[in-house]
């Protein structure tokens, strides 16, 4: 188990260190954030840092990497139950969901659906969730990390679409793929990743 807990937390230090620091941009529904952390968060969790009754962004601020990688591990890995997932999954859908929440789940289970694994949509994990994850993996274990990573990319395409503010985390300001996108390439083979044709093709109606 040991070795696990260290596993987990590599990757947890993995996500921190993608995260960068103190941020607060007007276009992130999340708000002010520091190592992937968002006040929004902090508040749920009632992380009062500053210890003023308050979680503002002074307790953002202040957060440091050791307490953000604690964050995750405790909230965005074994609360959502990404644990109990089969462990190759682990890294790509962990770091998914501390991107985006319960989304996440939500693109695990359409996955399984399209795998023919019934499951809701609900972006929880439960029983049948896990149940239906282990059987898509044992029956497509050399495709299932690369079909999520996928999924996941089509995600952030469809949220692009759908709100033009968040165009910037998609796509780069030279014009080539965003830090959404080369995000998501980097829980997917090589073989998977989109040219640069094939990625200024699916943009083309952004502009």
């Amino acid at each position: 188990m040991d070795g696990q807990n260290h596993k987990v937390r590599t990757i947890a230090q993995e996500i921190v260190a993608r995260e960068g620091g103190y941020v607060n941009d007007p276009d992130d529904p999340g708000g002010a954030t520091k190592h992937g952390v968002t006040i929004h968060t902090m508040r749920r969790l009632g992380i009062d840092l500053t210890g003023d009754g308050q979680v503002t962004q002074a307790d953002v601020r202040q957060l440091t990497q050791e307490q953000a990688v604690q964050i995750f591990i405790d909230h965005y890995f074994v609360h959502p139950r990404i644990s109990e997932l089969p462990e190759p999954l682990h890294a790509t859908v962990f770091d998914m969901y501390v991107n985006a929440g319960a989304n996440a789940v939500k693109i695990l289970q359409r996955l399984l659906g399209k795998m023919g694994y019934a499951v809701r949509g609900d972006g929880v994990i439960g029983p049948k969730t896990i149940a239906a994850t282990a059987r898509a993996h044992a029956s497509a274990p050399d495709h299932i990390i690369d079909a999520y990573g996928i999924e996941r990319r089509n995600y952030y395409f469809d949220l692009a679409d759908r709100r033009p503010a968040s165009r910037k985390y998609a796509r780069s300001r030279a014009g080539g793929k965003g830090g959404w996108i080369t995000r998501a390439e980097a829980f997917i083979a090589p073989r998977y990743h989109l040219s640069s044709a094939s990625f200024q093709q699916r943009v083309s109606a952004w502009d």
